[in-house]
C-alpha cells in the first residue's frame, strides 16, 4: 500500500506531469460532452501531445485514433484510461 501512495503524492503526480510530452488517453472520445474529450482538449491545449486510443474513432482532437496502445506507433509518456475496469485486459 505504501508503494501506491507515493504515486497519489501531488508532487510525483506534478514532477511526472512536467516530464511528460506525450499521453495516450484510452476510451478518448469525439463526443464532446465526455469526460475524456475535456481532459484530452485541455492537455492538448497545454502543450502536450495527445494519442488518442479507441477502436471507434479514426481521429480525435486532430489526431489519428489507434485500435489499442500496442498500435501507437510512438513512445508515450503517460496513459490515461478511460474505460470501466472490466473493460481492461
Amino acid at each position: 500500500m505504501t508503494e501506491l501512495r507515493q504515486y497519489q503524492d501531488p508532487l510525483t503526480i506534478q514532477r511526472v506531469l512536467h516530464a511528460a510530452h506525450t499521453i495516450a488517453i484510452v476510451g478518448l472520445s469525439s463526443n464532446e460532452l465526455r469526460a475524456s474529450h475535456f481532459v484530452g482538449f485541455y492537455l492538448k491545449r497545454h502543450g502536450y501531445r495527445v494519442i488518442p486510443v479507441n477502436p471507434r474513432e479514426t481521429a480525435v482532437l486532430g489526431e489519428t485514433s489507434y485500435p489499442s496502445l500496442l498500435d501507437v506507433p510512438v513512445a508515450v509518456d503517460i496513459v490515461n484510461v478511460f474505460r470501466a475496469p472490466d473493460a481492461l485486459p
